[in-house]
């Protein structure tokens, strides 16, 4: 038998994404590139693996730089993430930690809403982990210019799930702030949240879901880790404070 997408070469595994047997050549080339291809597919986590390994081996002191951002996605204006005033240091991940997690439940339940909203109609698409990186690099870059200069600097956008994913990432952070500001004071040692502590929250989740990706149009993989973060019985329930320091530095 021929596969299902060449017609050329002898179909060799099974794609859940066609409902037919593939070549590994058309599955390789065409993996998340035109083919929608489900979250437990076994070729599909192999390759991720297998990619991760790779960018562990050729990271830049264990995370993504800039360059990789550029090179991953061209089209997004990836922030200079290596700056000094933009460092992550442990300390800061340890004290920050309830801020780094309620920013990733956002990021959940922004992708978990918009896959909802995309099995109700055919012309919508669940989110890609290409948009929340666009989403959180337009953050970043907003954050920076903010601390660097201290005008708000919003970059236009005509994409609604970019600015859906926008409105929950602030609204986490409204609602940190107040949630704060009740508790001012009654914890030894607590300061208030910065703009520089959002600016290095965003940073590390743009560093994250660059070190997850695997840069394809449809690659949903860094999607898919926030997931498994959030399980979706709990995201609507728990929150972020019941998923537990499940922090992984890129």
């Amino acid at each position: 038998m021929s596969c299902a997408l060449c017609v050329e070469r002898k179909e060799k595994r099974f794609c859940p994404a066609v409902h037919g047997k593939i070549c590994p050549q058309c599955c390789g080339e065409q993996r998340e590139v035109t083919l929608d291809c489900p979250s437990d597919c076994p070729y599909l986590l192999q390759a991720r693996q297998q990619a991760r390994e790779h960018a562990t081996a050729h990271s830049h002191n264990g995370r993504p730089g800039p360059r990789d951002g550029e090179a991953l996605f061209p089209e997004v204006e990836i922030p200079d993430v290596e700056i000094p005033d933009v460092e992550i240091t442990e300390q800061f991940l340890y004290e920050r930690e309830e801020l780094i997690m309620g920013l990733s439940f956002a990021l959940a339940k922004s992708a978990r809403a918009e896959r909802s909203l995309a099995d109700l109609s055919l012309a919508d698409r669940p989110l890609t982990d290409r948009d929340l990186i666009a989403s959180l690099s337009s953050l970043a870059k907003s954050y920076q210019t903010l601390v660097n200069s201290s005008l708000i600097y919003e970059p236009p956008t005509a994409n609604l799930a970019h600015q859906g994913i926008a409105r929950e990432i602030e609204t986490m952070v409204r609602e940190f702030r107040e949630a704060e500001q009740q508790h001012i004071g009654e914890i030894p040692g607590h300061t208030r949240l910065r703009d520089s502590d959002v600016l290095k929250a965003l940073v590390f989740l743009l560093r994250l879901g660059l070190g997850r990706t695997s840069g394809r149009p449809k690659s949903r993989a860094f999607v898919d880790f926030l997931f498994a973060q959030f399980p979706e019985k709990h995201s609507a329930i728990a929150g972020p404070e019941e998923a537990g320091s499940r922090i992984v530095i890129p």
